[in-house]
């Protein structure tokens, strides 16, 4: 699990230009009108090999001001997620009782706050920063975040109070996580896959609050089943659902050993599926894509084929991940998903023998020779397996740069018909020999 932080301020101090300097690029919305960011913005950033979530928040304020409500729920939540706070203040326009009254807030949270004096474009601005000493967060770190200055002062500040990384350990169980967007029937699969209303189960959006952690044993097996959260609320006001369901998915990817993807049968495939599907290819683990509620949906002999496409084409990145057509809350096929759980663990453990690794790949290299690219054509004079989690092969050949994307996914497929690397990822790494 990634470390949070949180940007947090008064609006129009430069939380958004700040966001966007640390990660690199132009995603959080920018303007000068007080109350653009409204809606929590995560994305993964890292600072001397050190990977973390940056969140944006929208801006906090007194009075009545447009969306001031969701905005202040908004800050609240994040803050309570963040493992460190940066709070942004601007120079230029000095301390304010929106300041202080962000500050009253930040208290509350027993939280790391390094408190980010922004705007010092100029010298002339730098002794603006010592009346901010008075919020009590300590030494203020200045910062320009549209010209870069202090930015690299700033994060070795956030980083030095990152909690430490426990050390994982093999409890002998599998654990797997369901993730989707909200809806879809994780709490009702996580039911059926226990056998018993452990969870709560409702077609209210948002009625897991956090990720659930549940050991069971089927099957003379011990498994862990991580149902992830959806929406919270606080009192009538609801976050945005696609923001928060991807942040709470991403941190279960991470414990995860392996993830089951859920989709919505009756509504279809839409944009928020493909977001969470990216974080698991991104975190290459195994993964089986389950369509549930297949019960309600009007059905031909066409139906589940052209749904089947319909996956294959929008989720490329996750080819290698078999699709199980369910319906959890009827408890219809959800058996067939207890061996698929246990073969895409043992292949994402799997470790194949170096001299029957070699026979496959000079096999497929003789019958299908690589094609001139690049001014040359590839010659593979061995192959390694080199790491597990996912199974990572070394292939040792005359020039990496005669590789052609085809013959990678050539070489890929063989390695996976050969040796059954079933719903896992693999990794395949072209080194020149020396």
């Amino acid at each position: 699990m990634l470390p949070k932080v949180a940007i947090v301020g008064r609006p129009n101090v430069g939380k958004s230009t700040l966001f966007n300097r640390i990660i690199g690029e132009r995603l959080s919305i920018t303007d000068d009108q007080p109350g653009v960011t409204r809606d929590r913005i995560y994305s993964k950033a890292s600072w001397l090999s050190k990977e973390f979530f940056l969140i944006d928040t929208g801006g906090i304020e007194l009075g009545n001001a447009p969306f001031l409500t969701e905005i202040k729920a908004q800050a609240e939540i994040a803050m309570e997620e963040a493992d460190v706070i940066i709070f942004v203040v601007d120079c230029r326009n000095g301390l304010t009782n929106d300041d202080i009254y962000v500050s009253k807030l930040l208290y509350k949270t027993d939280k790391p706050v390094i408190l980010a004096v922004n705007k010092v474009d100029d010298q002339k601005f730098r002794d603006n920063s010592y009346e901010f000493y008075s919020l009590g967060f300590g030494d203020p770190i200045v910062v320009s975040s549209s010209h870069g200055i202090g930015i690299g002062n700033l994060l070795d500040e956030v980083i030095k109070h990152f909690p430490k990384v426990e050390e994982t350990f093999d409890d002998g169980a599998i654990h797997f996580s369901i993730i989707g967007r909200p809806n879809v029937g994780k709490s009702s699969l996580t039911n059926a896959l226990l056998n018993e209303n452990r969870d709560i189960v409702s077609d209210i959006e948002g009625t897991t609050r956090d990720s659930i952690d549940t050991r069971f044993k089927a099957y003379d097996k011990e498994y862990v089943v991580i149902d992830t959260a959806g929406l919270r609320k606080r009192g009538k006001i609801y976050e945005n659902v696609e923001k928060y369901s991807v942040i709470r998915s991403v941190d279960a990817i991470g414990r995860s050993d392996l993830v089951i993807l859920m989709i919505d049968g009756s509504v279809g495939i839409i944009d928020q599926d493909l977001h969470v599907g990216q974080y698991i290819d991104e975190y290459k683990k195994p993964c089986i894509i389950v369509v549930n509620k297949w019960d309600l949906v009007d059905k031909d002999s066409k139906t589940m084929k052209n749904f089947e496409e319909d996956i294959r084409t929008k989720f490329k990145y996750l080819d290698y991940a078999p699709i199980v057509f369910l319906s959890a809350k009827e408890n219809k096929r959800v058996h067939t998903l207890f061996p698929a759980i246990d073969q895409a663990y043992e292949a994402y453990h799997k470790h194949i023998k170096t001299s029957v690794l070699n026979d496959v790949i000079m096999d497929a290299q003789a019958m299908f020779p690589a094609s001139d690219f690049n001014g040359g054509k590839l010659k593979i004079y061995y192959a390694q397996q080199v790491g597990e989690l996912p199974p990572t092969f070394t292939l040792f050949v005359n020039d990496p740069a005669f590789l052609h994307f085809s013959y990678y996914r050539y070489l890929e497929n063989q390695i996976r018909k050969n040796f059954d690397f079933f719903a896992t990822p693999i990794k395949i790494e072209f080194r020149k020999r020396d």
